[in-house]
């Protein structure tokens, strides 16, 4: 597969307590910021929010199945957390091919948005884009 400058691919999930909950198994961040309802209401967002963490990994789903594909390697993610997502939240990952470089690289721009449009993290990231065997 060609790559090219500009490319894109995104992938969207409304975020639900499910989520949530596996995230702060899987991870073991059980800060109640993200678990307790009642805690978080005296908390700075007054309610819970969603693991930036966990909306950040969003940003692998599409890297890895969309753009640039499967066989991708993740080697590289610098990230800023700009806005909380809330449960209920609609989030959309993009990617966008910012870069080619040598070996076979690619810097990608990175962001996640809600469903106002409203950027929740953005960054960059450096992937090994897939080799194909001919």
């Amino acid at each position: 597969m060609t790559y090219r400058i500009g490319a894109k691919g995104s992938f969207s999930k409304t975020i639900a307590e499910c989520d949530v909950y596996g995230f702060a198994g899987i991870t073991g961040d059980l800060n109640p910021l993200h678990i307790n309802e009642e805690e978080a209401k005296n908390m700075l967002f007054g309610r819970r929010i969603v693991h930036g963490m966990l909306t950040a990994s969003f940003l692998s789903t599409v890297i890895a199945s969309y753009m640039p594909g499967p066989g991708t390697v993740y080697m590289e993610q610098n990230s800023r957390f700009l806005k909380p997502v809330f449960l209920g939240d609609t989030i959309t990952a993009q990617v966008e091919i910012a870069e080619l470089l040598e070996k076979g690289r690619a810097r990608l721009k990175t962001t996640v948005v809600n469903q106002d449009g409203a950027v929740v993290v953005d960054g960059t990231a450096l992937v090994k884009l897939p080799e194909r065997k001919e």
